[in-house]
């Protein structure tokens, strides 16, 4: 049996159906309130690889924060059977972050935050039936997308850039292209140009080129920048706020600052609390 982290106390099925809390609450100050965090995690992560990520946010003005409940075997399942399950996991946390923000939050429409490949579970989330019999329409439960080094533009060539297109991102654009619920919930994508990639550089620099080309194919170039893993222009979605990082490799590893890092995050949180908070104003208006 897994063993499931305090953060993740998720139940209930996902449907198109959705809430945004009771009457009044945060609509009579939507510019204030705190949010309930969504965190969706990457391509072969587990949840206790987001443990010190959580505090962050905390720390930062989160009411509140779950984790889905995704592991690494359900993404090695997901490149063959496809991420119905994982997506279906994911809706789960969603309703469980909305319940939390009844409480907690007024309320508010979740914000949500995917980190790589998580950050394409999010925009599926949104659509009312990307996958067959599977449907979420949660569009209404959440009022930002933060996607933090997300293959978004993906090579159909060879390689991880293929594979994740196969199984998540050709789905995500097919069924909710871009920052299509924009206004209504905010979009941000964030990247890094930590590593350049180069086929003559140090060993760091050569593999972060031939990853490069495996998600972007001929059009990472020598000199192409990004985290170690998503370029830049890959991680940048069609529509959103972009921000780019300085010093954020791809994933959390011992010793060197990632996304969910302080240093990476006091660039981009304060963007995403914003367009969480416009994206609230905007629905508290109409």
């Amino acid at each position: 049996m897994r063993r499931v982290a305090r953060w993740q106390s998720q139940s209930g099925e996902p449907g198109a159906s959705s809430s945004s809390g009771p009457a009044g609450g945060w609509r009579g100050h939507p510019d204030t309130v705190e949010p309930t965090v969504l965190v969706l995690g990457g391509f072969l992560t587990a949840p206790p690889m987001y443990r010190r990520f959580v505090e962050r946010l905390r720390a930062r003005g989160a009411a509140a924060v779950v984790v889905a409940n995704v592991w690494t075997p359900d993404w090695l399942i997901a490149s063959t059977r496809g991420p119905g399950a994982i997506a279906t996991r994911s809706g789960r946390a969603l309703i469980e972050a909305g319940r939390l923000a009844a409480e907690v939050s007024e309320g508010a429409p979740v914000l949500a935050v995917g980190h790589s490949a998580g950050g394409l579970i999010a925009r599926i989330l949104t659509a009312i039936e990307p996958l067959p019999g599977k449907r979420f329409g949660a569009a209404r439960r959440i009022g930002a997308i933060v996607t933090l080094g997300t293959p978004h533009q993906l090579s159909t060539g060879e390689g991880i850039g293929k594979r994740l297109n196969t199984v998540v991102s050709e789905i995500a654009e097919e069924a909710a292209p871009g920052a299509c619920h924009s206004p209504e919930i905010g979009y941000v994508s964030v990247a890094s140009r930590a590593i350049r990639g180069d086929p003559a550089g140090t060993g760091r620099e050569r593999v972060a080129y031939l990853l490069y080309r495996s998600v972007m194919g001929r059009a990472a170039v020598p000199g192409t920048e990004g985290d170690g893993l998503v370029p830049v222009a890959s991680a940048m979605l069609a529509g959103s706020a972009q921000i780019v990082v300085d010093d954020a490799i791809h994933g959390p590893s011992a010793g060197a600052p990632w996304y969910g890092t302080e240093g990476p995050m006091d660039v981009w949180w304060p963007a995403a609390l914003s367009a969480w908070h416009e994206a609230l104003a905007y629905r508290a208006e109409h």
